[in-house]
């Protein structure tokens, strides 16, 4: 997430990390594990210290859900989100959650 410094709709970082909490906290299968925040670095560059500290427990297989506000708030660089999207996170078994765009990725399987 980057930090516009609005605190309107969810636009500021406390209020995307509230966003992605509120719809944990409905959701009883999901649990927070952490919370990633680039604050400061722009979403076209994947090369962010938190976005990679999470790509890494991806990897090691902590995180097997990724709840974020929307889709731009994960990744400006369209082709490296695409292929985690519908590559690398699928492989992995790991679910996608834009809550804004009301996108999940284990109910629209085929439907990107």
């Amino acid at each position: 997430m980057e930090n516009s410094k609005k605190n309107d709709d969810g636009d500021s970082i406390e209020g995307q990390v509230e966003i992605c909490r509120d719809y944990a906290a409905e959701h009883p299968y999901l649990h927070l594990a952490d919370t990633y925040v680039d604050n400061g670095w722009t979403g076209t560059n994947t090369d962010r210290p938190e976005f990679q500290r999470l790509l890494k427990d991806i990897q090691g297989g902590r995180i097997k859900a990724l709840v974020i506000k929307d889709f731009s708030r994960f990744s400006r660089d369209y082709i490296e989100a695409g292929n985690l999207l519908e590559n690398i996170f699928p492989a992995m078994g790991v679910r996608f959650i834009s809550v804004v765009d009301r996108y999940d990725s284990f109910e629209t399987k085929d439907d990107t």
